[in-house]
């Protein structure tokens, strides 16, 4: 019988919803901190980042996530940054991962765009290098910031146009933030061949998630949770086969399921809804994109066949090109026959 923790540690995965700054590790949260102590709420002791990292809801999730953006002051923290995300995603056997980055959060805080696109572009190339994971990008508009941060976003994706950079997305709070508005800015980036894949239906309804799909050209949804409140909904996702970025203990940290047990990955599955597992922002969840699969595996009642799907889903949803996606596809076909011999 497989050890499923083992077999899914061991497993090649893609990771398509994971944030830029939520995936920075405690040590290295920490080290950024005591760069700039004094000029921070943000806890020097990695030990105490995990009380700091409790959050009462939505709201506080955000306001301790800008806390964290805070502590990147210039380009060598961004590089820092960006190649400690990849060390992490390759220990667990990450292959390729599309990280949501917010680059107006850090030209804002005085960042130049060329230097901040450069930093990561470079720490891609060493993540390729040192680590053997292909890192793309995902620019997102944070929401609460409005139109002037939707348009400084296109401009840094179109102007400056990193190799990495595959999509255009918006995150942020939904609630007082209605999907609609940002149209002009999906159009655009969408015309300059970037993909669309928004936040939507984590803290709010399905009609953000309708917005999302008829308005942003949405061809993957960000979480999408409250879509299982909303039967046509799901047979769209489902007929269209437009993949749900399922983060679950995101969800439950930040509120937006009770519990667990309550999460509606099943009805997901059930309704034919494409599915990829994912971490969103790890160590603030105080979880991996191992444990999410696990969480996944039990929700879903999976064994490793049932776990490998899962993998195999993440890619076929990846914005790579087909024959990168059948090498990956073939690498973990190969490795669930070695496991389960």
């Amino acid at each position: 019988m497989t050890d499923l923790s083992a077999f899914i540690a061991g497993l090649p995965k893609v990771e398509l919803h994971v944030h830029h700054v939520g995936s920075a590790s405690p040590r290295i949260v920490a080290e950024l901190a005591a760069r700039h102590e004094g000029r921070s709420p943000v806890p020097t002791d990695p030990a105490a980042l995990a009380a700091y990292f409790e959050f009462r809801d939505f709201a506080h999730f955000i306001e301790v996530y800008l806390s964290v953006v805070d502590l990147i002051r210039d380009d060598t923290d961004v590089w820092l940054l960006t190649h400690e995300v990849a060390r992490e995603l390759a220990r667990q056997q990450v292959r390729y991962a599309e990280l949501t980055i917010t680059p107006y959060s850090h030209v804002r805080r005085g960042i130049p765009a060329p230097a901040f696109c450069e930093a990561i572009e470079d720490a891609r190339k060493r993540a390729r290098a040192d680590f053997g994971v292909e890192l793309a990008w995902c620019f997102d508009i944070p929401g609460e910031a409005g139109l002037p941060a939707a348009e400084e976003t296109l401009r840094i994706a179109l102007g400056e146009r990193p190799d990495g950079l595959v999509s255009f997305g918006l995150g942020g709070p939904e609630i007082g933030v209605p999907r609609p508005q940002f149209k002009p800015y999906f159009d655009r980036a969408r015309a300059a061949g970037l993909r669309s894949v928004p936040h939507a239906g984590e803290t709010t309804g399905p009609q953000t998630i309708w917005d999302a799909l008829r308005d942003l050209g949405a061809e993957r949804i960000g979480h999408g949770t409250s879509a299982a409140q909303d039967p046509e909904l799901l047979a769209h996702l489902a007929e269209r086969r437009i993949p749900l970025e399922v983060c679950p203990t995101s969800n439950l940290r930040t509120r937006a399921v009770t519990s667990l047990a309550e999460h509606p990955l099943r009805q997901f599955v059930d309704a034919g809804v494409p599915v990829t597992i994912n971490s969103d922002d790890p160590p603030m969840f105080g979880t991996t994109l191992d444990g999410e699969y696990a969480v996944a595996a039990g929700l879903l009642d999976l064994d490793a066949a049932g776990v490998a799907d899962l993998a195999r889903a993440g890619v076929r949803a990846a914005f790579l090109a087909e024959p990168e996606k059948r090498r990956l596809v073939a690498e973990i076909d190969a490795y669930l026959t070695a496991a389960t011999r």
